[in-house]
Order: C-alpha cells, then structure tokens, then sequence
C-alpha cells in the first residue's frame, strides 16, 4: 500500500471544516481515486473546542499555525486563515521552505506575495497550489496554468465576486435600492459585517491579479489596476441599462495591448444576448480570449464552503497523484524568476463607448450645452435620451435624467466633459459614467 499524504489545515472556518468533513467522509472514495488515502494528521485554529460538526479529537493540534507549518510531520501545508501577510504569509514560506507542498485558498496572499512564495516552492522542487483562490470552485487555475499551454491569450475577464454579482442581480429584479440589496445579502452571509472589501472592488481586483500573471506570464501587480465599485449604482442606472438593452455586471478585465498589460476592475453594462449578462445571483464566470482555443467561458458557484473546499480537495488530489521524484510544474505558469515586468498600458480609446447619466435643471439651452461639451471634448455621442421630468432637490424646479451613450472614446476625454458639465451648475446629483462592453470590441 502507498503512503498516505499526510495534510495538516491551518483554519477551521467555513471552508476548512468543510474540507475536513469531506476528507474524512470520502475517505476511501478519495484513496480509490487518488491511488493513496489523504489523512489529516494535524490542525491549527483560534480555539481547539469548538464544535464545527467534525470528529477531530483524533488529530494533533497546534495553537500556532507556523509551528503547524515548520514542525508537525505533514506532506502538505493547507491554509485557510486568510489575510495578506502573517501568520498566513510565514506559515506558507515556511512549509515551503521545508520541502512541504501547500495549498491555498487565499488571493489577498497570493495577490501580495504569489511571486516570492513561487520562487520559495519552485526551489524546493514542491507544488503550491491556489485553485480556491480565484472564482471558488471554478477551476479556471487548472485550465490556464495547464490546460491553454500553448496558446497566446489575449483576455481575460469575468465576474469574479458572487456579493457584488447578487446585489446587481436583486436590483434589477426586484427594483431595490443599493442599500436594500446589500442588507438582504448581509441577512443571507453573502455579505461580511463589512462588505468593504468586497463592493469597493478589492476583492476582485486580487483575483484579476493573479489571473493577469497566469495570462501574460508577467509579475502579479495588484497595485496597477484601475479600481472603482458597485456602491454608486443606483437604482435608475439599472433600469436605463435595462432600457438601452444592458445589464450591468462587476467585471474584471485584463487585457494585452501592443503597449502593455491593462488591468481595470468596474461596473460595466453588457449586451442582455451576451453569455456573462446570463450570470445571475452569487455566480462567478471567467472567460478567455485565446489564439487556438478561441473563446473560452467557465461558470459556476464562486464562494461558499462547499465549493471552495471542492477546489481545495482537487488541488491535493493532484499532489497526492505525483509520482515520487515526479518534476513539477511552475507555479504560475512559467518559472518564477522568468516572469517579465509588469508594464501598464498607456491609455487607448475605450470601444465600447460610455454611458452618461445625468440629472439636469430642466430649462432652455441645457440639452445643447451639453452637446457642445461633448462635441469640445472630442466625443461622438451614439444616442441620447431624455427621460421625464420630475422635482428637484426641496421640491422646487423640475429636472430631467439625460442619458448620453458615447461610441469609441478615451476615458479621460468624457470625464474632462463631464467636469466642465458639472462646473457649469445645472447638474441636480452626481454625474454618473459607466464603461459598456460589447461582444468582439477589445
């Protein structure tokens, strides 16, 4: 009989319970499949006592999680503590560096150090693996570390967040306000107490990250991406998408230019016949852009304990598969110290166009005005739409929502448009300019 592969989980949460009673539970389902058993054989968690519906009185458990990583006689380090640095970041470098695979679920990690910890792995000829990072139990590491080899990639994008996704989603279909969605989301633990991380983008922007490096075969940036959130989506923004024919979706975008790498994470409006408008609810997608393959497109459950662990238990089935002496792959794709500088990409015109709302006093002269800045500014106008008018702010003087849809321009022409909009004193609320994606334009 093989050995088993001994594991040690650092992290008894949502998912590393979850993994441990899936473990345990198909125990000799996943020895038959992997040709070895996997055993837990130690654990590390704030407190030893609490029930997490899993018999792991049998295990060895540590306080300290580094010390879980350095001493206890395990083939593989799993940790599912989350957070950028310690004791996530030395437990992992220190297994590592002791010849001990890991695996993560944790992009904010990987995001920050996923290069230094490659280096650290590939030169103690074991595996890091992170299939759980990224789009929970989508397994879209797999397919671009393993499965594209070969071919050239042009883009990557997706919807990366299932809290941001669900809130545009009850949105649209209910008619509720940002604020109304994101309670629900609470009530239901699609949303943390602080949903911060999560609306504002962050969340997204450290897994465009991670799939920019495994795309281009670059450094991971996660400081290069231009960043903006779902929390200044109103509910008149969703229902003029919906009359323009769009949805508006949280995507993240990378995507390979002739003078760079351009990394954007936004509210986008798409097509309503395209595939990514179809994702709903706490869904995740991924989609490439490759030279042979052609268009790509993966979906499927991106967080939740149950499929974060699924991800988690395919990343130490493929560990416990290894031949003994069998060469590993990199990391990231390519050899650590073989990844190519980030460099950004200069600003280009936008393809999709934007779309422009804004609220403006209802009187003569208005609606050519902002023409002329449009026109000033460089900036072809595709339609434009008046909706009907109702009070202003304090109920005096009435006002009318003007939608501007823009063909191909840059970015910074329609926001200097939109400031000398605004400095000409006839906007009723803050302007609001959103970036449209259309199917083939990149």
């Amino acid at each position: 009989m093989v050995n088993a592969l001994k594991i040690g989980i650092a992290g008894l949460g949502t998912v590393g319970a979850s993994l441990a009673r899936i473990l345990i539970d198909r125990h000799d389902k996943l020895a038959d499949i992997c040709g070895r058993p996997i055993e837990i054989v130690a654990v590390s968690a704030r407190d030893e006592k609490k029930d997490r519906g899993v018999d792991l009185s049998h295990v060895r458990f540590y306080a300290d999680p580094v010390e879980l990583a350095a001493e206890a006689d395990i083939d593989v380090f799993v940790e599912l503590m989350g957070g950028e640095g310690d004791p996530a970041l030395n437990a992992v470098r220190t297994a590592l560096a002791r010849g001990k695979h890991a695996v993560t679920a944790n992009k904010a990690l990987l995001a920050r150090h996923g290069v230094e910890l490659a280096v650290v792995a590939e030169e103690s000829g074991v595996l890091l693996n992170f299939e759980a990072a990224v789009a929970g139990g989508i397994p879209i590491i797999k397919a671009m570390r393993e499965s594209l080899t070969g071919n050239n990639i042009s883009r990557v994008f997706g919807i990366l967040n299932g809290t941001c996704n669900y809130i545009l989603t009850e949105m649209e279909r209910g008619g509720l306000s940002f604020k109304d969605c994101l309670k629900e989301a609470q009530r239901l633990g699609y949303a943390e107490a602080d949903p911060t991380f999560d609306i504002e983008g962050n969340d997204t922007a450290h897994k465009l990250a991670i799939l920019t490096s495994l795309a281009f075969g670059t450094r991971i940036a996660p400081d290069d991406i231009y960043l903006e959130g779902i929390s200044n989506i109103s509910i008149e923004d969703i229902r003029a998408a919906d009359d323009l024919g769009f949805r508006i979706k949280l995507l993240g975008v990378a995507q390979k230019t002739d003078t760079g790498i351009e990394q954007r994470v936004h509210p986008t409006m798409v097509p309503k016949e395209s595939v990514i408008a179809q994702v709903d609810g706490v869904t995740n997608a991924v989609a490439i852009d490759a030279d042979i393959l052609g268009e790509l497109l993966l979906s499927g459950p991106g967080a939740g304990g149950d499929a974060t662990a699924s991800a988690v238990l395919g990343d130490l089935a493929d560990i416990a598969k290894c031949q003994p002496g069998h060469q590993h792959g990199p990391v990231l794709g390519r050899p650590a110290v073989q990844l190519q500088p980030y460099v950004k990409a200069r600003m280009r015109s936008h393809e999709g166009g934007y779309f422009i709302r804004l609220t403006v006093e209802d009187r003569t002269g208005v609606f050519a005005n902002l023409a002329k800045h449009m026109s000033d500014n460089g900036i072809s106008l595709e339609s434009i739409v008046q909706r009907p008018g109702r009070f202003g702010k304090g109920g005096t003087g009435e006002h009318k929502t003007v939608i501007l849809v823009t063909h191909a321009t840059m970015e910074a022409s329609v926001r200097k448009a939109v400031r000398s909009i605004s400095s000409d004193g006839y906007l009723q609320d803050k302007p609001q300019v959103i970036r449209i994606e259309r199917p083939g334009h990149h």
